[in-house]
């Protein structure tokens, strides 16, 4: 068997489907909820806005199925299942945190740009 080379411009690397897992925006505002601590479903539903729980859920699956979070299920009455970040899930924090940082701080910027789009086109040669 052949091995590639990680290459994300590579269509047929897997590299490219892991970039999509974490460039998918509620992937990421999942793992960002999750930084500081281990959740249950309810808590990230309300923390994250706009979310619903067929997705919430959908995002959580995959996040485990590819070793991201963890879910652990607390035998107690009412059942109890929490979400927390797995050591492969923690690296992707230090990245995160600067693109929602980020985010944050250039929507000024970003909102100016795209009231002006149409506005600013540059014709060049």
């Amino acid at each position: 068997m052949t091995r590639i080379t990680p290459d994300v411009f590579n269509a047929n690397c897997e590299s490219r489907q892991v970039l999509a897992l974490i460039a998918d925006r509620w992937s990421m505002l999942v793992i960002y909820a999750l930084s500081r601590r281990g959740r249950r479903h309810g808590e990230l539903k309300r923390m994250i806005g706009g979310i619903s729980q067929k997705m919430l859920t959908q995002t959580l699956r995959s996040l485990e199925r590819d070793g991201l979070v963890q879910r652990s299920v607390h035998d107690v009455v009412p059942p109890r299942v929490d979400y927390a970040l797995t050591p492969l899930g923690r690296t992707l924090l230090q990245p995160l945190s600067a693109i929602c940082r980020w985010a944050q701080s250039h929507l000024r910027e970003v909102r100016a740009a795209r009231e002006g789009a149409g506005h600013s086109t540059r014709r060049v040669g």
